[in-house]
């Protein structure tokens, strides 16, 4: 047998990939949870429709993954992270989710994070040589 890697962008092969990943985690979790995805944008728009923040994650067997949290720059300080924060945390309540995990940067939001009750549990060093990188977690029960 011979074998060759590849650099390509081939949907379908990414598609196969994440797909077989999935089928045999599937193997590894209880019946209740089997099937349970559910992808999760909340949006903050201006008066004229325009987005300026914003939540992107999803439901994933038993809890919540933000993966991009954003809001502009000059909408800091005004309520509206809480807000789209405290949205996505209600839909992980509904989802029936036992936690929510997501990462930030030093210079990101890591005060505000652990202001709403989130985490440090792992931390690297180094991360474009003058910051940190952290994961954080909030247990929903």
């Amino acid at each position: 047998m011979h074998f060759h890697i590849t650099k390509d962008p081939d949907k379908e092969a990414s598609n196969y990939i994440n797909n077989e990943l999935y089928q045999y985690n599937l193997k590894h979790f209880p019946t209740d949870l089997k099937g349970r995805y559910k992808e999760i944008k909340l949006f903050i728009r201006d008066e004229n429709n325009i987005v300026r923040g914003g939540v992107i994650g999803e439901v994933c067997w038993n809890w919540l993954e933000i993966q991009v949290f954003m809001v502009d720059e000059d909408l800091r300080k005004l309520g509206l992270g809480t807000k789209l924060l405290l949205e996505a945390e209600q839909i992980a309540r509904e989802s029936q989710c036992d936690f929510i995990k997501l990462d930030t940067l030093s210079f990101q939001a890591l005060g505000f994070y652990e202001k709403h009750g989130y985490e440090v549990y792992g931390c690297i060093e180094n991360v474009g040589r003058d910051h940190k990188h952290y994961y954080m977690k909030k247990d929903l029960n």
